[in-house]
């Protein structure tokens, strides 16, 4: 592949709900762009970016892929995102190294909750974006409709640049909204001119307007003169559309199809003419030296720094460290520093990835994005540059994975291979997480729904040939007791030779702290319990704090106090007492009204206004209590809740359903409570058998 400078290049991420047609879209745009004879599709798992055996199996997107298409002197990078919310991590991945998006609706299914999250990710990166309405083939698409609902939900700066035209049910071509041309394409793939149909005057009306107002908004002196009546010249409008769509203040409308690959040509010149190349975006990072503010904003005359923005971990292609350039020119066994590691890295050969199929280059300058092979110590979201000139990105903001399942080897000894394969799909995936729960002896697989996690299990099977199963998490209770209880325990064995005794008398109450386990005192007077086993009694209460007489799980609040007992000269010993102890405190925490308590969470819920009714009802159902609604902008709601953590459960499935994908939740561990009798006696006759197990 040739060199592209900065000002050659763009970097364009494709976002929008699932199934909404961005692979089909850059299977249309590579063969355009003469990449390949024929379009692959989604349905037949032959399309350059859903490369992976989950993509092709599922026939969705689970990756982001790199795609670079070159349309005439011009490098496009189109990064194919995932549309599914579970793989939310390579979308924000993304969107931190692009310098536009496209947004991808669907002319059948109009605007959908992926639509919204998408133009929302686009503020939160500042990115500037067109609108690519799919499916104009289909007899049931809305052009006009998708518009009006654009408009509505984000004002003037919507400005749609085409209107299809259709002929006996078939789309046969569009209105250049800005030209005030129709255009029919030919069998060949060119276009020709003709008059705009009678039926199309009127849309084009509406559209010619809103493109007009769009201009209108970008300057005083625009508006002044719309007000006034006055048509602006073709040069004005392109000159306006040229600053504010690059700065995101006009957001132009396209349309097409993506299967016939019609629309797709105007996209890609659009493409070039209109979003920005990275040199017109801003850059900064840090001297870690100086700890002064760096400019990069791929600049390739400045000293060379890159960002790893995504990793690549496959059995068969090896590792790839997807990389974008933020200042310098990168060339072939360069010497690159990880500041964050404090190691150099030799680069080597340097790829450009088309999909999963890599090329090697000569350079790649400012702005550009490619691949490093087989970096030792460098991870997603690390900074490379010279070790001279050490510079520290802002490490991409990645989601919260919140939901979680026990996962367990289906066959024994495979625990070391799991662990590892895992380690791997976790450099791959920053919102995956496995963690080990050694206070309820079980591990734990967090991912950001349970799709997600689904892949996860497929993936470790077909990759890595090892098996896992996915089970119902444990909830991790405490004990603690309300009452008083005074008890007596003597410990006394015979059996030839010296015996053991040992004998205490001691209370049990709560001591107010579920942060600690126990508190232990002592108040012995003459020498009843001599001093030497005051420690044994200690290390008997620790002992059974670590697994309750109640249900097994560990003990908090208690306070024991040693006030009187005995001991005999000869046949007394620590492990003696430490057992009298253990058991004048199973008694005495049986007697003294043992309770259980549950884990609570902080959860806050993010959802559109008109859910919230639904929400607070389900969290009604699920024992939480809202403690109150702060409103959010967009038309969003905050509502805060405490909620057992064992209810928590399956709430991503359920919240997606209620909102239809559009709600969010977080929550934290905030406190333990006592768990309602109906909770205590099931957990507790399910847990009998761990009793058995605790030494006598």
């Amino acid at each position: 592949m040739n060199v592209y400078t900065t000002d050659k290049i763009r970097n364009v991420v494709l976002l929008g709900h699932g199934g909404c047609g961005k692979t089909s879209l850059t299977e249309a745009m590579a063969y355009l762009a003469g990449m390949t004879t024929r379009m692959g599709k989604v349905t037949d798992g032959n399309t350059i970016s859903d490369y992976d055996k989950e993509e092709t199996k599922r026939l969705f997107s689970i990756n982001t892929s790199v795609v670079p298409i070159i349309w005439e002197d011009t490098k496009i990078n189109i990064l194919d995102a995932p549309g599914y919310f579970d793989f939310v991590g390579e979308v924000e991945e993304a969107a931190g190294v692009a310098d536009a998006a496209i947004i991808v609706v669907s002319g059948k299914a109009g605007i959908e909750v992926g639509t919204k999250k998408a133009w929302e990710l686009c503020e939160k990166y500042k990115l500037p974006r067109m609108v690519f309405v799919t499916d104009m083939d289909i007899d049931e698409a809305s052009y006009r409709q998708i518009v009006e609902d654009l408009q509505q939900l984000y004002g003037k700066k919507i400005a749609p640049f085409h209107l299809p035209v259709r002929e006996d049910g078939k789309f046969v071509g569009y209105v250049n909204v800005l030209q005030q041309r129709a255009k029919r394409w030919k069998d060949d793939g060119t276009v020709e001119k003709f008059d705009v149909p009678d039926y199309s005057k009127e849309n084009l009306e509406i559209c010619r307007e809103a493109l007009m107002e769009a201009v209108a908004e970008t300057s005083e002196e625009f508006m002044d003169r719309y007000f006034g009546g006055e048509e602006f010249s073709e040069d004005e409008i392109r000159q306006a559309l040229r600053v504010n769509v690059a700065e995101g203040s006009i957001v132009p409308v396209l349309m097409g199809s993506n299967t016939l690959a019609r629309g797709v040509y105007t996209l890609l010149v659009d493409i070039v003419k209109y979003l920005p190349s990275p040199e017109k975006r801003p850059c900064t990072g840090i001297n870690a030296k100086t700890n002064e503010v760096y400019s990069a904003d791929y600049d390739f005359a400045k000293p060379k720094s890159a960002y790893v923005w995504k990793t690549i971990v496959d059995p068969f292609i090896g590792k790839y460290s997807l990389i974008k350039v933020n200042s310098g020119v990168l060339k072939t066994d360069d010497v690159l520093f990880n500041h964050h590691k404090e190691t150099e890295e030799k680069i080597g050969k340097l790829y450009v990835l088309t999909g999963n199929k890599p090329e090697e280059v000569k350079e790649l300058h400012a702005g550009d994005i490619g691949a490093l092979a087989k970096l030792t110590a460098t991870a997603t979201t690390d900074s490379l540059s010279t070790k001279a000139n050490p510079i520290l990105y802002i490490r991409s903001t990645i989601s919260t994975p919140y939901t979680y399942m026990r996962y367990t080897a289906k066959n024994k000894g495979d625990e070391d291979k799991i662990s590892q394969a895992l380690q791997k799909l976790m450099a791959e995936d920053l919102t995956l997480r496995a963690v080990n729960d050694s206070e309820n002896g079980q591990t734990l697989l967090y991912g950001m729904g349970d799709q997600h996690l689904e892949v996860v299990v497929s993936k470790l099977l077909n990759r890595y040939k090892v098996e896992v199963e996915l089970k119902k998490p444990k909830v991790a209770f405490r004990e603690t007791i309300r009452k008083k209880a005074d008890v007596e325990y003597k410990y006394k064995k015979q059996s030839g030779g010296h015996g053991q005794y040992g004998h205490v008398k001691m209370t049990f109450e709560s001591s107010g702290d579920l942060e600690q386990p126990y508190v232990f005192e002592q108040t012995v007077v003459g020498g009843a319990v001599p001093k030497n086993y005051f420690p044994a009694v200690e290390k008997g209460v620790q002992e059974s704090c670590l697994r309750g007489p109640l249900a097994a799980y560990p003990v908090v609040g208690v306070k024991a106090v040693l006030y009187d007992g005995s001991y005999h000269p000869v046949d007394s010993s620590e492990m003696a007492f430490k057992t009298a102890a253990r058991q004048a405190f199973k008694k005495g925490f049986m007697d003294a009204s043992p309770v259980l308590l549950e884990p609570i969470a902080s959860l806050k819920v993010l959802v559109p206004d008109k859910y919230t009714g639904d929400i607070m009802g389900d969290l009604n159902k699920r024992r939480g209590r809202v403690l109150g609604m702060n409103p959010v902008e967009g038309g969003y709601q905050e509502i805060c809740a405490d909620i057992p953590f064992m209810e928590l459960f399956g709430y991503n499935t359920d919240l997606r359903s209620m909102t239809g994908g559009s709600g969010n939740y977080s929550y934290e561990f905030a406190r333990y409570e006592q768990a309602p009798s109906d909770v205590q006696e099931k957990e507790v006759a399910s847990r009998a058998s761990k009793l058995d197990n605790i030494d006598e």
